[in-house]
């Protein structure tokens, strides 16, 4: 795989998805989307209308019903399930809204599981998952559990735990949404910062002023994409 900047990280060529019924409900429609090295995107739109599914076929935990998706150049249609498995263990990290901390685990060992894909020793696993809560601000707070964190706290755990993979792209599920403003704003501006570092961001939210952080938008309607803004990234 090659970490090119001339090649695109993300494509998309006319990916849908369909759950079964009783009746079919379409969540995707046909859609085609690029995303480079690089970018910060943010999809939004309302509840229900699909951006949750977008984001779930961009982290290869959902498979399209159709279409292709190609993640730095290789067709991920193509590939087993243990083989997708791996790539999104390696190359994606995913930021969830609901933080999915393990309770009786400290914030230590909760970003140390995002590394059990990697067969690393476990000191080895310890010393890069404290690394990575160093890179989000929380060294200090490595030996808490996520009942002594707060919510602003929690979600920087799980943004650690998402990072400590060095992935090639981030994507983040309404990673504001269970926090107050005040917080909200310190975690956008650790992603802006890591974006800044030049890691590429997608991130879904249903909040517009939200949305305008990122370099680029998406508007999601019915499982339907529609460019908003855009800003050429070299």
């Amino acid at each position: 795989m090659s970490d090119s900047p001339a090649a695109p990280l993300v494509e998309l060529r006319r990916v849908a998805l369909t759950y079964p019924g009783p009746p079919p409900v379409p969540a995707l429609r046909s859609t085609d989307l690029v995303i480079r090295h690089g970018e910060y995107l943010t999809v939004v739109g309302r509840s229900g209308s699909g951006k949750s599914t977008l984001l779930n076929v961009l982290g290869l935990i959902d498979r399209p019903t159709v279409g292709s998706y190609l993640f730095e150049g290789v067709d991920t249609g193509t590939m087993r399930e243990t083989r997708r498995t791996s790539l999104r263990a390696r190359r994606i990290g995913l930021v969830f809204q609901a933080f999915h901390l393990l309770p009786h685990r400290t914030a230590e060992e909760n970003v140390a599981i995002g590394l059990l894909y990697r067969g690393l020793p476990a000191g080895r696993r310890r010393e890069q998952a404290r690394d990575a809560l160093a890179r989000v601000g929380l060294a200090h707070r490595s030996n808490a559990t996520p009942s002594q964190l707060s919510g602003g706290e929690r979600q920087r755990v799980a943004i650690a735990r998402a990072l400590v993979v060095r992935p090639a792209l981030l994507l983040c599920d309404e990673p504001t949404g269970n926090l107050d403003t005040a917080t909200a704003e310190s975690v956008l501006r650790l992603i802006a910062e890591l974006h800044g570092s030049g890691l590429t961001v997608v991130m879904i939210t249903h909040d517009r002023g939200v949305a305008e952080r990122a370099q680029r938008q998406v508007s999601i309607t019915d499982g339907r994409l529609t460019e908003l803004t855009s800003e050429v990234v070299p």
